[in-house]
């Protein structure tokens, strides 16, 4: 098996524990909807800057022939991370905290994501930047968190 098959198989068994042991019992049905939003989100967005040529996946598991984008991340690992974000949103908490709430998720996620471009040919930068995905995720992340509060109004 390849590097790029086991860190595919780890990233989908390792998110989805996340959500299995992360997500109290008693807020079931906003994780469910925060998941189905963001891969509406994740996969518009994804295939938007696959199609503009900006960021390739040269080696993908499913859907090989029909998707140019990640299926697993795009539908799976952000949505997921996404749902924990929304779950465990410092609402309480002073600006500056949300604001290294939004950083420590973000730098997360493309710290992981440059290793990726760097050692993997999971995901390949063409005429992309790690600051485009810093950004990109946090408006997703955003985005959202706007959405959770109208639907929720917690």
């Amino acid at each position: 098996m390849s590097k790029e098959k086991k860190i595919v198989i780890s990233s989908l068994i390792v998110s989805f524990l996340l959500l299995l042991f992360l997500t109290p019992k008693r807020k079931i049905r906003q994780a469910a909807l925060i998941l189905l939003f963001q891969q509406s989100y994740a996969w518009i967005t994804g295939l938007f800057v696959v199609e503009k040529g900006w960021i390739a996946y040269p080696k993908r598991m499913f859907f090989k022939k029909s998707y140019k984008g990640s299926f697993t991340f795009e539908h799976f690992v952000f949505p997921i991370v996404s749902v924990l974000f929304n779950l465990y949103y410092p609402a309480q908490k002073k600006s500056g905290f949300k604001v290294l709430y939004y950083l420590f998720y973000c730098s997360v996620l493309c710290t992981l994501e440059v290793i990726g471009v760097k050692y993997t040919r999971v995901i390949t930068y063409k005429k992309w930047h790690w600051y485009w995905s810093f950004i990109a995720m946090g408006f997703s992340f955003f985005v959202s968190r706007a959405f959770y509060k109208w639907f929720f109004k917690p």
